[in-house]
């Protein structure tokens, strides 16, 4: 699976998941900061990747991601999400805790972490947070 599909993937489970906005990620296996953002309202997703430029979102269980021009199924269950990327025929699994997305990636074999940036929070991500106790 793409990286950037990786981002996309946690950034969608948070908003879906959490009901709150995503105003970016960090991407800790990069060590970078990701411009991305998503807003879930039920089972519908909104979403534009700014470091590819493309919109990506639609109505469970599948998102399209514009700039790959693939789909994403998505399944939610509590706070962890299954599902099958389209463009690589890879599944993964992700867990949202606390501002936080791990993402397991089945065609890699490894978990990927993303603090998530939330629109709405009074600190950029949890790391900030966590630094600052």
């Amino acid at each position: 699976m793409k990286p950037h599909t990786r981002a996309m993937i946690a950034a969608s489970a948070f908003a879906l998941v959490s009901g709150r906005k995503v105003a970016g990620l960090y991407d800790h296996s990069a060590g970078q900061d990701r411009r991305i953002a998503a807003e879930g309202r039920g089972d519908q997703l909104q979403g534009f990747d700014g470091d590819r430029a493309v919109k990506f979102g639609g109505t469970l269980p599948e998102l399209y991601d514009a700039g790959d021009r693939t789909f994403v199924a998505f399944e939610i269950d509590g706070t962890k999400v299954r599902g099958y990327d389209r463009g690589s025929s890879s599944s993964f699994e992700a867990e949202v805790s606390d501002g936080v997305v791990q993402v397991y990636d089945h065609g890699q074999a490894a978990w990927f972490a993303y603090d998530i940036q939330d629109a709405d929070a009074a600190q950029s991500y949890l790391r900030t947070a966590e630094e600052g106790r």
